[in-house]
């Protein structure tokens, strides 16, 4: 059986990447692949197993690269109402007539916090769907004593996030040795090259971070990316472009065209990997159980704060990715974090269907718990869990106001406390 050329560059440099896909193929219970990033792993899935034209359940508060894998794939995606607790899928509140009409099923698993995968099993199931888990932010997280990524048709993961490869992830699905080859194939198709101006780059990228944050230099280091063409962000959403992208979405499905979303925040999430890459994120992944071990420890500090919403289900506390805090003036506390050298990321507001509008997505049926979520997380990066709860208590942070009662689609105002 063949791993594909991503194996292949990686036994050149004595680091094999089919090692790495056992390891986690152990810690999953499932078949995996190797892929150079998750919106990749998850473009694959989304191919394979729904139907071109279809429509696809996600998450309104998510990446907004993960909506442009989604139509660059040829699907229609369906913003799902959520739980504004934790910005869970809500899977009550999706009706009889959304999921007669859907192709698929993607899962968020928002940083870390898992969907209710065994009901939505159970619903892809009885309508003849996939169920595809993005656990990007979930490499570690369980539902009822199962893995995250165990439920679906097939998962993706990210090995950027917890284990801090800043390139790489996986894509799980079930044994079976003749789909491996397909998804080996399919993969081997998309890649572009390894080539040593991007190994030299990936390698010293460690090193001018360090150098950046010792000197204080954050805002001229994202001035810099974004005059060079590495970064697209100014604010939180990148710009949709809704003339090119509606160009863009008639040919799919196919990445090219969306190869200008898609791309951001990662230009290299097609790129095989070389032998520096492949060298550092096998030693990476080696150090994740220690890293799930400090992101439960920190979670459980920070899901006992005055901003934490009440847990949504019993068991262990997960080792989150980031701890999604409910705070009143979510702006204020970003602004007080970074006072102190605390960065803020993996915002996503606003919501996807109203980022996009109705020409390039089916909009949410309830958008008030999305809006509430969105406009109020202060995803906290539990690592720095001790610090960050000083610094917002010191800049008198409220815990954010509950959506109104019996007005679940009422979002309070920033700053107004909510009630």
């Amino acid at each position: 059986m063949t791993r594909g050329v991503v194996g292949g560059a990686g036994a050149r440099s004595g680091i094999r990447l089919d090692l790495l896909e056992d390891a986690m193929r152990r810690r999953l219970g499932r078949a995996c692949i190797y892929v150079p990033s998750c919106r990749l792993g998850l473009y694959l899935a989304l191919r394979r197993w729904c139907r071109p034209g279809g429509r696809v359940l996600m998450s309104p508060v998510n990446d907004d690269v993960i909506l442009f894998v989604v139509l660059a794939a040829g699907l229609r995606p369906v913003q799902a109402p959520l739980d504004p607790r934790d910005g869970s899928l809500d899977l009550a509140a999706v009706d009889e007539e959304t999921w007669r009409g859907l192709a698929g099923v993607l899962t968020a698993n928002l940083y870390g916090n898992p969907d209710p995968a065994p009901g939505l099993r159970e619903r892809c199931d009885r309508w003849g769907i996939p169920l595809i888990e993005d656990a990007a932010h979930a490499i570690g997280s369980e539902v009822g004593g199962r893995p995250v990524g165990s439920f679906g048709t097939a998962a993706a993961f990210s090995l950027s996030k917890h284990v801090g490869a800043k390139a790489g992830g996986f894509l799980a699905f079930d044994d079976d040795p003749a789909l491996r080859e397909e998804l080996v194939r399919a993969r081997d198709e998309l890649l572009e090259p390894a080539d040593w101006a991007a190994e030299l780059a990936y390698a010293a990228r460690p090193f001018a971070e360090a150098a950046v944050r010792g000197l204080g230099l954050r805002r001229a280091a994202g001035a810099t990316l974004r005059m060079l063409g590495l970064s697209e962000r100014d604010g939180v959403r990148m710009p949709l472009r809704a003339g090119e992208l509606a160009r863009a979405t008639a040919e799919a499905p196919g990445l090219t065209a969306h190869h200008s979303w898609v791309r951001v925040d990662m230009h290299d999430y097609r790129l095989a990997p070389g032998p520096l890459r492949a060298r550092r994120i096998t030693r990476a992944f080696g150090r994740l159980d220690e890293v799930l071990r400090v992101h439960r420890e920190g979670t459980a500090r920070l899901l006992d704060t005055e901003w934490a919403a009440p847990r949504t289900t019993a068991g262990p506390v997960q080792p989150l990715f980031r701890v999604p805090l409910l705070v009143d003036d979510r702006d204020a506390a970003v602004a007080a974090l970074a006072r102190h050298g605390i960065v803020t990321g993996y915002l996503y507001d606003p919501p996807l269907d109203d980022y996009a509008g109705p020409e390039f997505t089916g909009l949410s049926p309830r958008p008030g718990p999305a809006r509430y979520f969105a406009r109020h997380a202060l995803p906290v990066d539990p690592r720095r869990a001790t610090e960050a709860i000083a610094v917002l208590r010191r800049a008198g942070a409220a815990p954010a106001g509950a959506p109104a009662a019996g007005r679940p689609d009422a979002v309070p105002e920033a700053g107004g406390g909510g009630g």
